[in-house]
């Protein structure tokens, strides 16, 4: 494996959830802010901790529709293009979004938000989201990549690990 000489990372891997479709508690286990660490385990499933979590959320859990995984699509594409952002794969799933992508002088985090609001913006600008609050989970993933192997795993990962492709229509 080549190793990126620089203290700059090559790419990022970003992931953000929909609200409400992977809370704290739930049967495939969850990450919390002070147990975050790579390789250590999830936390354990906890089904009373699961449904206060559920009981908190403002509205319904969010399953995106194709019209709404349209919008977010064209979001993504058109933030990646106005900022000059080398984007090398999409992919957009009913519940989650990821994204590999190249933002030079920017931190993965200002790239998480930026996707997050421009989807947003995009799916209210088309009639797609009418709520006041946020279709996204808090925060999301933010991975650096900082060799070409690891890119290249990263892309197959959001292009030919996340199923079959999905249906146009709703």
């Amino acid at each position: 494996m080549v190793w990126n000489n620089s203290d700059t990372p090559i790419a990022f891997l970003i992931t953000f959830r929909t609200r409400g479709t992977w809370l704290h508690g739930d049967d495939r286990g969850s990450i919390s802010r002070h147990r975050n660490v790579y390789g250590t385990p999830k936390l354990r499933p906890e089904p009373r901790w699961h449904d206060t979590n559920l009981a908190r959320l403002k509205g319904e859990s969010l399953i995106l529709s194709a019209r709404q995984r349209a919008c977010v699509r064209k979001a993504v594409l058109e933030t990646c293009e106005l900022r000059e952002w080398k984007l090398y794969a999409l992919n957009i799933r009913t519940n989650h979004v990821h994204v590999v992508l190249w933002a030079k002088d920017k931190t993965p985090g200002i790239v998480l938000n930026a996707l997050k609001a421009n989807s947003t913006r995009m799916m209210r600008e088309r009639r797609q989201w009418q709520e006041e609050h946020s279709p996204w989970a808090d925060k999301g993933s933010t991975r650096y990549l900082w060799t070409f192997e690891h890119r290249a795993r990263a892309i197959k990962y959001v292009v030919d690990g996340q199923g079959a492709e999905l249906p146009e229509f709703d």
